[in-house]
Order: structure tokens, then sequence, then C-alpha cells
């Protein structure tokens, strides 16, 4: 089942006349389109709560000329789509669509996917990524072969281990398949670290690497407000500073996911800024920098098998152009590899 919104007048008239072509007086030898120009297309799988804040404010931010949306759930999927639809007249102009059939998702530039399964009551973190391996088995092969020249990018989580999982299933190249990774955390990071000097935070440059939970690491050495380095300054003007409440700030980035689920029973709005800024760095080549879930084996010295996980990573129209060479203390390095061990445990557990 496919449904769709058309980008034109269509033939309301009678007999299948199309009315388009009578609001509007035809060009004399007007030439058709430069090949060149491109039409940029996002694919949006899962039309649950983070989806849809991901398609949302991709919609709000003119990202793409057209959006679709996959679910398996065809009614709550025409809904959403129905409901975006209604407000065009307020968003940039984009062609959406909606389908359960991964057919309409061919050509897509960028696929985000957000489907998962939910957690049952009692049930172990283990089981429920065995679920979402057998999830994906059934998602990636498909977008991998109608679009065999776009970027993944995973947001479901556990969301370090299911984008090792893309990456084996779709057969793509390391740079084309991004978890979201730590780009929130490091969003939440910076908020709190503003909040604590009063300063604007995209003023702060502040990191969160390694896995998106919690044994992710806070890259307290190379945080820096206004291009100040905050520890040196502290240390070298002899101003003296608790390692616990720096220990602090890092477990509240880690607790304020659970804290959001826990009021409202999910989180959306954040996760999808997060993702829409991952999206326009990827689609327009910004070659900004993320901290994103990327192939890491070799880099910092981790090693003992493939692990993604987040690093400060280059990402442009190529997917992940490079990732950053940032100076980590030996503490931060053995909390980074140690990180890396928690990952590769969990996936010698599914038996791949």
């Amino acid at each position: 089942m496919s449904m769709h919104k058309t980008s034109s007048a269509s033939s309301l008239g009678p007999g299948g006349l199309d009315l388009s072509r009578a609001f509007f007086k035809p060009i004399q030898s007007a030439a058709p389109p430069s090949p060149t120009k491109r039409h940029s297309k996002i694919s949006v799988i899962g039309a649950g709560n983070v989806g849809m804040a991901i398609a949302q404010t991709i919609l709000t931010q003119d990202l793409v000329d057209e959006l679709v949306l996959v679910d398996a759930n065809p009614d709550k999927l025409r809904g959403e789509m129905l409901d975006l639809q209604h407000a065009a007249a307020f968003l940039p102009r984009t062609k959406i669509i909606a389908s359960v059939d991964y057919a309409v998702t061919a050509g897509s530039d960028l696929c985000i996917i957000t489907a998962g399964a939910r957690q049952i009551a009692g049930e172990s973190r283990l089981n429920l990524l065995h679920r979402n391996v057998a999830l994906f088995r059934n998602i990636i092969p498909k977008l991998a072969h109608y679009s065999r020249d776009s970027i993944l990018l995973i947001v479901s989580n556990p969301v370090d281990v299911l984008t090792y999982i893309s990456w084996k299933l779709s057969g793509f190249p390391s740079n084309r398949v991004i978890g979201s990774g730590t780009n929130l955390d490091s969003s939440r990071f910076r908020f709190l670290i503003a909040d604590h000097l009063d300063v604007n935070a995209q003023d702060v440059q502040a990191y969160i690497v390694g896995e998106h939970g919690d044994s992710s690491v806070a890259l307290w050495s190379s945080i820096s407000v206004g291009g100040v380095p905050v520890l040196s300054f502290l240390e070298k003007q002899q101003i003296p500073y608790e390692k616990q409440t720096l220990e602090n700030i890092h477990k509240e980035v880690i607790e304020s996911a659970y804290e959001v689920i826990s009021l409202k029973g999910y989180t959306s709005w954040a996760i999808g800024y997060s993702v829409a800024s991952l999206a326009r760095s990827l689609l327009r080549d910004q070659r900004k920098i993320h901290p994103v879930s990327v192939l890491s084996k070799g880099l910092y010295g981790i090693d003992g098998g493939e692990v993604f996980l987040s690093l400060p990573a280059q990402l442009g129209r190529g997917g992940v152009l490079g990732v950053t060479n940032v100076h980590l203390t030996d503490e931060e390095a053995q909390r980074l590899r140690d990180s890396a061990k928690t990952i590769l445990e969990v996936q010698s557990q599914l038996g791949l």
C-alpha cells in the first residue's frame, strides 16, 4: 500500500484535464531542467515518537525535496502522513510519501532508521537486542537493495551494536553507515556546562565519546569555552576545582534521558533536532564535526574486534570523511577502550 501527495495540481478538471496547464501559460522553447540539479530524498523508517520528531524537524528546517515515511502499521502511517501534509501551507514545499512497501525508499540519499521493538517489563536488554536484530534483518537488506548509494543513519537503540549489525547486513562501506551515537549526549553535556558557567551552549566545545550508554566517556581535557581550554585555564590560574563536580555533570548527562523517559514516557524533541543536524551536515556537505558512532577498530588503541562507538567525526556528502585526532589523557583513552570492550561483549553474546 502506498500513500502520497502529488507535487502538482493534478488532473482535477473534466475528463482528466490537467489543471496545472490551464493555470500557467507555457514558456516558448523552454529547456529541460539541468541534469546536474540534485533532488534530495530522505527516508525515515519507523513512524513512532522519535521517527516523527525527526521527520517534523527535517521538514521545518527545509532540508530535503522528498521525505518518505515507512512503518509496519498502515493506519498510524497514513495518519502521520496526512497530519504533516495538512501543514503544507506553513512549511517549505516538500513531497511527502508514506508506505509499508520499502520500494518507495528507492534512490534515497539518506535512510534514517528509528524502528525498534519496545522493551517488555522484566525483559533483559540482551533479549530486546535479539528482537531488534531480527527486525533489522528485515529492514536493512531492503534499504540496501533500493538505495545502493545511500547513507544509513541508525538511531534505534542500542545504537552502537545496531549500527554494527546494519554495516554487516547492508554490505555498505563503513563510511556510509553511521549511528547517531553520542551526538545528543554531547548536546546535553554542552548545555549543562553552559548552565554552570552561565554562557551560551553554542560557545562550548565538549564531547561525550564511546558507548551511547552507561560506559560513555566525557572528554574533560579537551573542553573549551570561547576558545579557552577550561581545565588548563583553571590550573594556570590556580583556581581549585573538584573532580567529583565534573563526574556529577557526566552522571547527569547519562541519567537525563532516563529522567525524560520517566517523566513523559519517551524522548523525542532533542533527538529530532540532533538527527536533523546530522542530516544537514551529511546532505549539504557541511564537513562539521559530530560525535557519532563509527567503525573504531584501530583508532585510539581500540582493538579486539570490529566495534562501532562514538568519536568526533567529520561528516559530509560521502558520509564519515575522517575521525578527529583529539588528544586524550591516559585515563580517557583507557575509559574509551573499556567502553569498546563493553560493546564487544554484547556483540559476542549475539552469536553472529
